[in-house]
């Protein structure tokens, strides 16, 4: 299963609206769907794998699917993911069920939402909006899974501050993005890290040192949205925008379409909205 993950990571198919079979059976679908206290997580670096350990402290969970959705922009090695996970079982409860990682993702939604047309929606918004976008993304690409399990929540690790820096992709308005997305779809999506400010605290939930964007998958627009002294100096309005004349709709349309069986064409529902 570990070498199956590895292949969908590195040959990045299209694999929405769910994982490829291989590595979902239609048995274990089905399996999971007649489970209760199901959550799905996401499972990338320490954050996402705190704030699966506080949902299950929170909620009660009693399984947890973890995904990870590729993008257009990863770089590093893949052996992150699975010690993610392996660091994830080890610091659960031994009655907490931990699937095996899915792999999922689409490049063509990534590339319309965040790369064909960042050239305009820069010059609209005043902002490159690659990392909100990506992060839209990610969240969306998990709806179709959770619808497919009855509508159970997905977990993250959004923070609305890091040690006192903020992150434009987790900023208030970006998270209540995120959430309205869930909400359109009667899905809820559980952010519980989202008031821990602190990153000692994060390591005392992990019960491990771990430092912040250590050990996992890097991206190379990385703080793109930072000016060059580090600072963050992006509309808040400009941002809302965005979500509320681009990305939502677009994560909305290509969704719905995936849940209703349809191949959205991804570039052409981009477009459409631009040209409105």
């Amino acid at each position: 299963m570990q070498q199956t993950a590895e292949r969908v990571y590195r040959d990045k198919p299209e694999a929405l609206p769910l994982p490829p079979p291989d590595l979902l059976v239609p048995e274990e679908l089905e399996r999971l769907r007649r489970a209760s206290g199901v959550a799905v997580v996401e499972l990338a670096g320490r954050d996402s794998v705190a704030a699966a350990l506080k949902a299950v402290d929170e909620a009660g969970f009693k399984t947890l699917i973890p995904t990870y959705v590729y993008t257009g922009s990863e770089h590093g090695s893949w052996e992150e993911v699975p010690q993610a996970w392996r660091r994830l079982r080890h610091a659960l409860p031994e009655a907490v069920e931990l699937t095996d990682l899915l792999v999922m993702g689409s490049p063509r939604f990534w590339r319309a939402l965040n790369g064909r047309y960042l050239q305009e929606l820069t010059r609209r918004y005043g902002f490159s909006p690659v990392c909100p976008g990506c992060h839209l993304y990610l969240h969306a690409a998990r709806i179709p899974l959770a619808q497919s399990l009855g509508g159970v929540p997905v977990v993250a690790g959004e923070r609305l501050s890091h040690d006192g820096r903020e992150k434009l992709n987790q900023v208030a308005p970006a998270q209540k993005a995120y959430q309205e997305l869930f909400h359109g779809y009667g899905l809820e999506l559980a952010l519980p890290l989202a008031q821990v400010t602190d990153g000692r605290e994060i390591e005392k939930i992990l019960g491990l040192p771990w430092p912040e964007g250590g050990e996992q998958l890097g991206c190379v627009f990385s703080g793109n949205y930072l000016d060059p002294q580090g600072a963050l100096r992006v509309s808040l309005e400009s941002l809302e925008a965005y979500f509320r004349e681009f990305a939502l709709p677009l994560a909305s349309l290509v969704t719905t379409a995936y849940l209703e069986g349809r191949t959205p064409d991804h570039l052409a529902l981009a477009q459409g909205l631009l040209s409105a």
